[in-house]
């Protein structure tokens, strides 16, 4: 993210106690030179720059600098995001254009409706472009207005050719993501700090949808929130591992799926 905005989410996260019920420290609080290079030494190929905004006028900028950013970071895939303002279909046309290959949209902090009527045009050019979009719509760590399983299910009637990344894979609501994944081909799910340490103590993952998660190994793409996180990197890959759904879905979590998805 741009050191500006980074510096307000690591202070949230700095005093996000009284919110989630526990501290959560930044594990990787380092300069961006450092925290590229942290990366690329844990074999880490290719990435993106997770941006959103949080009201409106604020996306355009964003998707500026991260244009900038994956220009000159080749190893990160070129990520944009949107709001729902008149403005809004406009600029994302201009990303598509300009060649983002991901997109972000965080409806907890965003604190929007998926199914506004300002972002009618957006879903359909990401669904048009076939662009995949990270989104938070989980209700966890804290429930946001528009967060939960009921929004995306309507945003997904209304457009079922998105290629959604469900973040978090939903933390908690994980079975209803769950379905909705089987029942829409376009629907992914990451496992940004799922099965972790700190997530299973409030949030843990039901063990008796195990063996639906191994059975939809195609459909789930490996996620750290790095360099956000709690813990250290390796834990999270410690956490996938010690599932035991065996190496040919572990490869496929860290490696394949998102390899095909983004043509690497």
């Amino acid at each position: 993210m741009p050191d500006q905005v980074l510096r307000k989410v690591w202070q949230y996260f700095d005093a996000a106690g009284p919110l989630t019920g526990r501290p959560w420290p930044i594990t990787y609080r380092t300069a961006e030179d450092e925290r590229l290079e942290t990366l690329r030494s844990f074999g880490v190929r290719a990435f993106t720059s997770m941006l959103y905004p949080h009201k409106p006028a604020m996306a355009a900028w964003l998707n500026s600098w991260s244009a900038d950013f994956a220009a000159r970071t080749p190893d990160c895939l070129h990520t944009a995001t949107f709001f729902p303002e008149e403005s809004a279909p406009a600029y994302v046309h201009r990303a598509l254009e300009a060649g983002a290959r991901v997109f972000k949209s965080h409806l907890q902090v965003g604190a929007y409706d998926p199914n506004d009527p300002l972002l009618d045009d957006v879903w359909g050019l990401l669904a048009e472009a076939g662009a995949p979009i990270v989104i938070h719509c989980g209700s966890g760590p804290v429930p946001g207005k528009h967060t939960g399983p009921e929004p995306t299910a309507r945003l997904l009637s209304r457009h079922p050719r998105l290629r959604l990344i469900v973040a978090h894979m939903g933390t908690p609501e994980y079975r209803d993501f769950l379905d909705l994944a089987e029942r829409y081909d376009g629907v992914r799910l990451d496992t940004t700090m799922v099965f972790t340490d700190f997530s299973e103590r409030d949030a843990p993952f039901p063990r008796e949808e195990l063996p639906r998660l191994r059975a939809m190994g195609d459909r789930i793409l490996f996620g750290s929130d790095f360099p956000n996180i709690p813990y250290p990197y390796l834990h999270a890959l410690d956490s996938l591992t010690r599932l035991d759904l065996g190496d040919d879905w572990l490869r496929a979590v860290c490696h394949d799926n998102a390899a095909e998805l983004f043509d690497l």
